[in-house]
């Protein structure tokens, strides 16, 4: 760890939910990275991602929740949604939730972890299985941020786009933009993904600059 946040100066560590239920240590192993990482002053993210069937065998939502709790306190930028906050952070059920109840949301996990800068959530409605309505919101310390909107998107493939508004988000806040145009790169990013198939992104990023600049699908 040393070697790569102080020898090789990475600017950025990534981990999430999926990795630390993977097994009885995993969870461990990530505390150690983050540590070190933060030791070195790089910004350590982090997306809740939970999932049942990997905590199953660990202890379920309180094991996930207390394994969660512990990395938590090594982020900077915190993503996850409702579910994720309420099974795999502990922050209890959540009943129909609006953008007033985010930023509520996201302003209880920034006070409970100081350390915290940053706190994002993908939001879905779901019409129909390839009818979503997309967009993203965001807390920083001083403010709540709403991203673009997409309603009715057209989904070809919906698995990976939580992850493709992670990456866009974190290439935003890397590349130095403000919250703002970060959290539209994370919003596009993760329309665009949703629209090939895989969980892996196709999209370029002229591509997402298109569509975060206004332009649309227009064919070029």
């Amino acid at each position: 760890w040393d070697a790569i946040f102080g020898r090789d100066g990475a600017r950025w560590f990534h981990c999430g939910g999926i990795f630390s239920a993977l097994g009885e240590q995993t969870a461990a192993l990530a505390r150690e990275a983050m540590a070190a990482a933060r030791r070195h002053g790089t910004v350590v993210s982090f997306d809740l991602n939970y999932r049942p069937s990997l905590w199953k065998a660990l202890g379920g939502p309180e094991a996930a929740a207390a394994a969660n709790r512990s990395l938590v306190e090594h982020v900077d930028v915190l993503v996850g949604n409702e579910e994720d906050f309420s099974a795999a952070l502990g922050y209890g059920e959540f009943g129909e939730i609006d953008l007033d109840a985010y930023a509520e949301l996201h302003a209880r996990v920034l006070d409970d972890y100081p350390q915290l800068q940053l706190v994002a959530t993908s939001l879905r409605e779901a019409h129909t299985a390839s009818v979503n309505d997309w967009t993203g919101v965001c807390s920083t310390r001083d403010r709540f941020v709403v991203g673009p909107a997409f309603p009715r998107l057209e989904i070809f493939d919906r698995v990976g786009g939580g992850d493709s508004f992670a990456s866009g988000l974190i290439f935003g806040l890397l590349t130095g933009f403000d919250v703002e145009r970060a959290l539209a790169y994370g919003v596009a990013h993760g329309a665009l993904a949703m629209t090939t198939p895989g969980d892996t992104s196709m999209a370029t990023r002229a591509e997402v600059e298109r569509l975060v600049d206004g332009r649309g699908a227009r064919v070029e």
